[in-house]
């Protein structure tokens, strides 16, 4: 769900940023049907959130929201941070924010092939509706919970979840701002100690 997070952790490998962005998409074990380098991208999304359910930032994030919506505090954070991340854009990357999204969609759309079939209507969806950049404003995130709620099996609160972070939008900024310092680390540590061969 937090798809330019996952993009920018990915770093400078197309394969990496690939697979950092289809992390939620694909489901098993890897390599699955998948070629070597875009399932280490997964692996590397997989082990992000790992990392980010025990991250001291990322669960003080978790316990900013509010009791009735808690069960989806993370789906929440990971939403919020992709805000923050998006709206700050510029004093985190080098290309403005257009540019990097249309990048990391050409990246995609060149790796189709590799990626099941099931993964590809939402992966255009993407492109097309540029939901990368769509997170730096509220509305942006405001319409990808309420997709979100409306495609979810259960009843659920994820619609109208932006007022969460509404109530508290430095505390989230301040966890974020922690927690971006350590993914980047933790992601940097992953990629040199699973080198391909």
């Amino acid at each position: 769900m937090n798809y330019l997070a996952h993009a920018l952790l990915a770093g400078q490998s197309p394969a990496l940023v690939v697979g950092g962005v289809i992390g939620d998409f694909i489901k098993g074990p890897l390599p699955g049907l998948l070629p070597h380098d875009l399932a280490r991208g997964v692996a590397l999304h997989r082990a992000i959130d790992t990392f980010a359910e025990t991250n001291a930032a990322f669960c003080a994030s978790r316990n900013r929201v509010s009791p009735a919506r808690r069960r989806y505090a993370g789906i929440l954070v990971d939403i919020f941070y992709d805000h923050l991340l998006a709206r700050d854009w510029a004093q985190i990357h080098h290309l403005p924010l257009n540019d990097y999204s249309a990048s990391v969609y050409k990246t995609i759309a060149g790796r189709l092939d590799d990626i099941s079939t099931p993964a590809h209507f939402a992966l255009q969806l993407m492109a097309e509706e540029d939901w990368l950049s769509s997170y730096a404003g509220i509305a942006g995130i405001s319409d990808v919970l309420a997709r979100m709620s409306r495609r979810a099996r259960q009843p659920n609160p994820l619609a109208g979840g932006e007022q969460e972070f509404l109530t508290d939008p430095a505390g989230f900024a301040a966890d974020f701002g922690d927690w971006l310092i350590d993914a980047r680390q933790f992601a940097e540590q992953w990629v040199a100690r699973n080198a391909s061969d």
